[in-house]
């Protein structure tokens, strides 16, 4: 009942037959028209802003930003295929084919779907592993009678449609939330990295030298490495080609960042320099004359899927990684233009477009980050602007992509390059996390450079284990603290950061900023203990020892109670008793019962016992920031509340959740010595129980007057 939402109102117990009924409403399992118009609008969430279009408003700057990011989306489309090393025109259906589903099925309005660089090189290191550039590729069914571009795409297509179908079963599974452990700081390292690996990647093209793609761990170095041996043999036309689109792009992108208010759309710089330099190309016969390699251009070809086995490791990263970078960026427009967006649906939105995608030999889409910008700054408003890209992207595959086959991949590259100046620039963000926060600059490092040794995959990898290790130790050794109350006021903070401060006697307030658990319960108690400055089990047995000894010389007569106290009546010293201790006892309370009154234990004790000092009569436990504790942490709690109130120090709990109270009472925690009483709402609360209980610790500071009059 409860799991169908019925209260308890609902239900009723039969005592004669001990059964449980409910009054349940059987049209909570009826489809009316209501559910179902809620399923329509979470599955094609179109349904919802399409209703709302403003068509007079919103058509004409849709069409406009429609065009420009198709533009864009063209040349990013032939640049980052060179990543995923496979032909570059199959880069145009990875800008196409997912676009168009996430239309009907995607709730940002405003991403531009389509290839990733990072994404890209991920897809480019399982294919090179399965496909080398030298050497035969690895014994597969399906690749008979291929040629190796063939056995490429297959390959990306392959690992395309595992990973949509491992986004679409965790969309469908509701796990959108696994992508919270992938930090802003561990994807910045990560991309950061994955720019390097895209930079190396593409001194290749730009040189005009034939290097092998290689894969797995040190191949960045194993590739710097071959380039170098082979610098003597670069295509000097080349070179020149990319240094000029390097320079001329990078002049007009600064200039569209910093005039982007006064320009009604950006200059399309890169596709009026891949215009020019394919025009010039032709013109020239740089392929005959100058030995450079062209794009070329080749028919699309039937899926085949063959391969999941061979790729699942390197898929689930892709789909990670896929989804959250496009995520993230989802949810910047989604603030910026208030409006919501469903995490779990953008799962599902993504598998189905890279499924669908896949059968047409696209390779794995996400989002880029300058395409979406374009997208957004030049007015689109709803997904309409991502179909009219889509449009331009199909028109040029179908009708004039023949007029690129000249177009050098020098200039591909040098885009590609150009491009990397975002992530690039994201290294500036490690002088500021030294300074802010040392464990995340230790994330973004560790993320970065094992991204960039051992690979993306294996690099996300290692990031995440830092990034988890991080929370962990800092959950297991917590910055514990001793409060203080700000005079005048009903604050406590850390006695460390402030000077006008009031501390009662014989009170001390421990501040606990973590849930406590198996691994830090140990910290815990080494911490109270240093605060404390004592540890409470020595001195109850070394109390418990010097009880022994006094019943052992009352006994005898060498000790008597008087008014005074108690007076040694031996005329000697008296001798330490050598009998043997039984640890157990020791652990016990302290018990007065046979002996003729209570034990001042901080006076002067006679027969020369010495017992430690305890100047603390009230601890304060704050426990704001627990959150939970498990059965380690639970033992471990009620041995040091033992330990002190056996000692007579009594404990007070504050500011407990709920939650962690209702545990403790279902897991026996109190007893005669550890009672539910020692629980208060506030620790201000139990301040003034203690000072109403204790008030000689307030005749020397009066100011905690001002205190205990705030709340009234």
């Amino acid at each position: 009942c409860y799991k169908h939402g019925i209260s308890k109102s609902e239900m009723y117990l039969d005592d004669r037959k001990d059964i449980l009924y409910c009054n349940l409403d059987f049209n909570y399992f009826l489809c009316d028209r209501k559910r179902a118009k809620n399923a329509a609008l979470s599955l094609l969430p179109i349904i919802g802003w399409i209703k709302i279009y403003k068509l007079k408003e919103w058509l004409f700057s849709d069409i406009v930003s429609g065009i420009s990011t198709g533009l864009v989306a063209v040349l990013q489309g032939l640049a980052y295929c060179l990543l995923a090393s496979l032909p570059p025109w199959y880069g145009l259906f990875s800008a196409f084919f997912p676009v168009v589903i996430y239309f009907f099925l995607g709730t940002s309005r405003h991403i531009s779907v389509g290839p990733f660089p990072v994404l890209c090189l991920m897809i480019g290191s399982v294919v090179t592993r399965i496909v080398p550039d030298e050497g035969p590729p690895l014994n597969i069914t399906g690749f008979e009678g291929l040629t190796s571009d063939e056995q490429r795409v297959l390959v990306a297509s392959s690992v395309t449609f595992l990973v949509g179908i491992m986004q679409l079963a965790m969309g469908i599974l509701q796990v959108g939330f696994v992508v919270m452990y992938l930090s802003d700081t561990l994807v910045s390292g990560f991309t950061t990295a994955a720019a390097i690996h895209i930079l190396v990647s593409q001194l290749k093209f730009v040189l005009g030298l034939q290097v092998p793609g290689l894969s797995g761990p040190f191949s960045l170095i194993y590739t710097l490495e071959i380039i170098f041996n082979k610098i003597t043999s670069t295509n000097v036309c080349d070179v020149v080609i990319s240094l000029v689109i390097l320079v001329v792009v990078f002049i007009v992108k600064e200039i569209n960042e910093r005039f982007k208010s006064k320009l009604p759309v950006p200059i399309p710089i890169e596709v009026i320099m891949t215009v020019i330099a394919c025009g010039v190309s032709y013109a020239f016969d740089f392929k005959k004359r100058y030995g450079i390699e062209v794009v070329g251009y080749e028919s699309p070809m039937a899926p085949n899927l063959p391969i999941f086995q061979e790729t699942a490791v390197e898929a689930f990263p892709m789909a990670i990684v896929g989804f959250a970078v496009a995520f993230s960026v989802a949810k910047v427009y989604s603030v910026k233009h208030d409006y919501t967006i469903d995490g779990n649906q953008e799962l599902i939105a993504f598998g189905v477009s890279n499924i669908f995608g896949a059968s047409f030999k696209s390779f794995a889409a996400s989002t880029a980050l300058s395409r979406s910008a374009v997208q957004e700054s030049t007015g689109g408003k709803t997904q309409v602007a991502g179909l009219i890209s889509a449009l331009i992207v199909m028109i040029v595959t179908l009708a004039i992509g023949f007029l690129l086959e000249p177009l050098p991949k020098s200039v591909l590259g040098a885009v590609v390059i150009v491009n990397l100046k975002s992530m690039l620039m994201q290294v500036r963000e490690i002088p500021y996390l030294w300074r802010r926060d040392k464990p995340d600059c230790v994330v973004w490092l560790a993320t970065c450079v094992a991204a960039v040794l051992l690979g993306l995959d294996l690099g996300l990898a290692a990031g995440l284990g830092v990034e988890l290790l991080s929370v962990v130790l800092r959950v297991q050794f917590p910055r514990c603290s001793v409060l203080a109350n700000i005079k005048g006021t009903d604050v406590y903070k850390d006695r460390k950061d402030f000077i006008n401060i009031y501390e009662p006697d014989g009170v001390m307030i421990f501040r606990i900023p973590s849930p406590l658990f198996f691994a830090n319960i140990e910290f815990f108690r080494s911490k109270l203990l240093e605060a404390l400055g004592f540890n409470p089990l020595r001195v109850l047995r070394k109390r418990n020892k010097a009880l022994r000894r006094i019943r052992r010389l009352l006994k005898k007569g060498c000790l008597q109670w008087t008014s005074e106290g108690f007076l040694n009546t031996s005329f000697g010293p008296i001798a330490d008793s050598k009998e043997e201790e039984n640890i157990k006892e020791l652990d016990l309370p302290t018990d007065f019962k046979d002996l003729p009154a209570r034990i001042n234990w901080n006076a002067e004790l006679p027969a020369n016992i010495v017992v430690p000092r305890v100047d603390i009569h009230s601890l304060v436990l704050d426990f704001a920031a627990v959150s939970f504790l498990d059965i380690s942490a639970l033992k471990g709690l009620k041995t040091v509340l033992k330990e002190l109130i056996r000692i007579e120090v009594m404990v007070y709990i504050v500011a407990c959740d709920p939650y962690v109270l209702q545990k403790l009472h279902d897991c026996c925690f109190f007893d005669d010595e550890v009672q539910s009483s020692m629980f208060f709402l506030t620790l201000h609360d139990a301040m003034l129980h203690i000072l109403e209980k204790h008030p000689e610790a307030t005749e020397r500071k009066a100011d905690f007057g001002k205190v205990t009059n705030c709340l009234f």
